[in-house]
């Protein structure tokens, strides 16, 4: 059913960390009382992984997706943070191509990494689905923590463009706990994901404490706006205006305009371009797609806040030495007790 539900997010969060490639870390938590892992991924693309549960009672089952890695390519694919348009066809490999629609406005981009793993990870993702909804299977919850929330943003827009367009059976539902999740693209792809998930089918759950539901680092230039703006006709504007007020504006546009363009520009050439290099390497034949003109990443969807008070840091204090001090589970299953 539809609304943030906390014994739901425990139960999925329990499941998320048998996906860690650690057997010693999963083994520190208690297994999920309601579901069982009936299937887990090899790892795919930039060392992806997901799991499939169902329900010990009930008709319902839930993917897991995997979150980062030790492992070198999986956090080149967070780095790998330049935009494509949320709608197209991602020529992978020459013999590999996604085609895949997660918003309709033209203005809509996505971080390229994660989309890569969507489109690997859907390919086994969805043949399952569909062998589980001839069984009876229509509810199915998607999950994942960290890196793994950022794909499971992708793969629930994905899945919901699939159910509109009669790929999947118009019956099934899906509700997505994103936990800990990165930013995982601009103002357009998040408003087409809020307007399928609205009243009440996904959520982030976010930490206070926690530093990676700030990232991807965000640009907005005055091209991220919509197309009726006050910015558009600035420079026709200024050239209007009487000597010296029209010198004065123009330098303070210039001054504003120009230097989160060239900011814009390093980002893609640094972590697109530069970064697909790395990614030739891992997945061979890889294709580099044409970038999106944006980095104006910004928080999605419905945010559960998770407040960080004087009594988690008693528990848990920042640590220099360990970025990742509260990010992870048991730093989550701690604060969702106090929400």
């Amino acid at each position: 059913s539809p609304g943030f539900n906390k014994e739901e997010y425990k139960e999925l969060m329990l499941m998320s960390v048998r996906s860690v490639a650690s057997d010693a870390y999963s083994a520190k938590f208690p297994e999920p009382k309601q579901f069982k892992m009936i299937y887990q991924s090899k790892p795919l693309a930039l060392d992806n992984l997901w799991d499939l549960w169902v329900h010990s009672s009930k008709p319902i089952a839930a993917i897991s997706l995997r979150g980062t890695t030790e492992n070198s390519v999986s956090w080149l694919e967070n780095f790998y943070a330049a935009m494509v348009p949320a709608k197209g066809v991602l020529p992978i490999t020459e013999n590999k191509k996604f085609e895949y629609n997660l918003a309709v406005d033209p203005k809509a981009g996505v971080h390229v990494g994660w989309l890569i793993a969507t489109a690997y990870l859907s390919e086994e993702i969805l043949p399952r689905l569909d062998s589980l909804y001839k069984t009876g299977i229509k509810d199915f919850y998607v999950v994942g923590h960290s890196q793994g929330g950022a794909i499971a943003y992708l793969l629930t827009a994905h899945l919901y463009s699939l159910r509109k367009s009669g790929a999947i059976a118009s019956d099934i539902t899906f509700k997505t706990y994103c936990s800990a999740a990165p930013k995982p693209g601009n103002l357009y792809f998040a408003y087409q994901y809020e307007f399928y998930t609205q009243k009440g089918w996904a959520y982030n759950v976010v930490s206070t404490a926690d530093w990676v539901p700030e990232v991807p680092i965000s640009i907005q230039t005055l091209n991220d706006f919509n197309n009726v703006n006050p910015f558009n006709n600035a420079e026709d504007i200024i050239k209007k205006q009487k000597f010296p007020q029209r010198l004065v504006l123009k330098r303070v546009f210039n001054k504003l305009n120009k230097p989160t363009k060239k900011a814009q520009k390093n980002y893609q050439k640094y972590l697109g371009k530069m970064a697909s290099k790395l990614v030739k390497e891992a997945i061979p034949g890889y294709i580099t797609p044409e970038y999106f003109n944006s980095n104006h990443y910004v928080r999605t969807g419905n945010i559960i806040t998770l407040f960080a008070d004087s009594n988690y840091y008693s528990k848990f204090p920042d640590n220099p030495d360990n970025i990742f001090c509260h990010h992870f589970h048991d730093v989550y299953l701690y604060l969702i007790e106090k929400y």
